[in-house]
C-alpha cells in the first residue's frame, strides 16, 4: 500500500511516500480502508521529535518507531479481528487510528465510531482529535454549565473552532481570540464576541470568565488567571514553546501544583479519542450544533506541504489529506 513514512526526526521535509505492507489488525482492531485524513499539531510533534519527552514516551528514542503519521481518520471498514463486535466490513467510520497518511490504516475499535450522516469523507477526517479535545475540555474537565462564560484562547484553529460551537451548543456565551484576519470565521461559527489578539490583551484582567481554555499558547498562569472569575477554571490544552526536553508542558505541569492552593481551578489536557465521545459529537454534527471548518483538501503527497502550512499559521480550522475514493 502506498504511505508517508519518515525514518529520521525532522522538519516535514523528512516525510515522504513509500510502499509499505497492509497492516493485520489484531484481538479489538479494525482495518479501515483510508478515505481522508485529518492534520493536527501532533502529526508536526511526532515528525519533528519534539519535545524530546515524546520520543521518552514510547514513540522512539533516535527513530520513530511507527513511521506512518497521522491520528484523524474516515474511511470504510476493510476487515475486523477477533472480538470486535460493534462494526463489520463495509461501515463507514471515523476517529483515531495509528498511521492515517497511508491507504490502509489500523485502529482500535473502540476509538471509532459510525460516520456522522451529514458529513463526507474529508469534512469526518477533520472531527476526531481535536473535536474530542474540545468536548473533553468543555464537558469533562471544565464542567462548563449554561449560562457561563467562556473565553478561547486560539479560537481559529482546529480544537478552537469545535470548542467555540461546542461551548454555545452546550448554553455558554462565547469570547474567541484570534488574529484579525480569522475574526470573520470565528464568528461566522457562533462566537458571541471576539477579540483580536494583537490589538487587545484578552488576559488583561478588563473581562472575567468562568472558564478559559488555552489551545496551544503560551501566556503566564498568571495572565491566564486574571481573566478568570474568583472561582474559574483554567483548562491548558496543549501547548507551545518552551524548551527542548519538555517544550510547552512546563506550564501544564506548574498549573497542578499550582491548583490545590488557589481558589481556581487549574487544569490541563492532552488529546484523545474515544468511541463514546465520537457518539456524542455525531449527535451534535447530525443536530447541526457543529460543523467542521476545514481549511484545504491535500492529497497525499502533498502531507508535507500540509504539516507546513499548519505550523506556520496559515491554517482556519483543520487541513485534510484525501487518500482514496469516497
Amino acid at each position: 500500500m502506498k504511505a508517508i513514512v519518515h525514518d529520521v526526526y525532522g522538519p516535514p521535509d523528512v516525510l515522504r511516500p513509500a510502499e509499505r505492507e497492509r497492516p493485520v489488525p489484531g484481538r479489538g482492531e479494525v482495518l479501515v480502508r483510508v478515505h481522508a485524513a485529518g492534520v493536527d499539531p501532533g502529526v508536526w510533534h511526532l515528525t519533528a521529535g519534539m519535545p524530546y519527552l515524546i520520543r521518552a514516551a514510547g514513540f522512539g528514542l533516535r527513530r520513530p518507531n511507527n513511521q506512518v503519521r497521522g491520528i484523524d481518520v474516515a474511511g470504510r471498514v476493510a476487515a475486523v479481528g477477533p472480538g470486535v463486535t460493534r462494526l463489520r466490513v463495509g461501515d463507514e467510520v471515523y476517529g483515531g487510528c495509528a498511521g492515517a497518511f497511508a491507504e490502509y490504516a489500523r485502529a482500535k475499535e473502540d476509538q471509532l465510531a459510525p460516520k456522522p450522516s451529514t458529513l463526507g469523507f474529508e469534512e469526518a477526517a477533520a472531527v476526531p482529535v481535536s473535536a474530542c479535545t474540545a468536548l473533553k475540555a468543555l464537558r469533562d474537565v471544565g464542567r462548563l454549565s449554561a449560562g457561563q462564560s467562556v473565553l478561547v484562547l486560539g479560537a481559529s484553529g482546529g480544537v478552537g473552532t469545535f470548542a467555540v460551537q461546542l461551548a454555545k451548543a452546550l448554553g455558554a456565551r462565547v469570547t474567541g481570540v484570534c488574529s484579525p484576519g480569522k475574526a470573520d470565521l470565528v464568528r461566522s461559527i457562533g462566537a458571541d464576541e471576539v477579540l483580536d489578539y494583537t490589538s487587545q490583551d484578552p488576559t488583561d484582567g478588563t473581562r472575567r470568565h468562568d472558564l478559559v481554555l488555552d489551545i496551544a499558547g503560551n501566556r503566564s498562569l498568571t495572565a491566564l488567571r486574571r481573566s478568570l472569575t474568583p472561582r474559574g477554571t483554567l483548562v491548558i490544552v496543549g501547548g507551545e514553546g518552551g524548551g527542548r526536553w519538555i517544550g510547552g508542558n512546563d506550564r501544564q505541569l506548574r498549573a497542578l501544583l499550582l491548583s490545590p492552593f488557589t481558589g481556581h481551578r487549574l487544569r490541563a489536557l492532552a488529546a484523545g479519542v474515544r468511541h463514546e465521545d465520537l457518539l456524542a459529537l455525531t449527535g451534535f454534527i447530525e443536530a447541526g450544533s457543529v460543523t467542521p471548518v476545514v481549511d484545504r483538501v491535500h492529497p497525499l503527497d502533498e502531507v508535507p506541504e500540509a504539516v507546513r502550512r499548519l505550523r506556520a499559521g496559515q491554517v482556519r480550522g483543520k487541513t485534510v489529506v484525501t487518500v482514496g475514493a469516497g
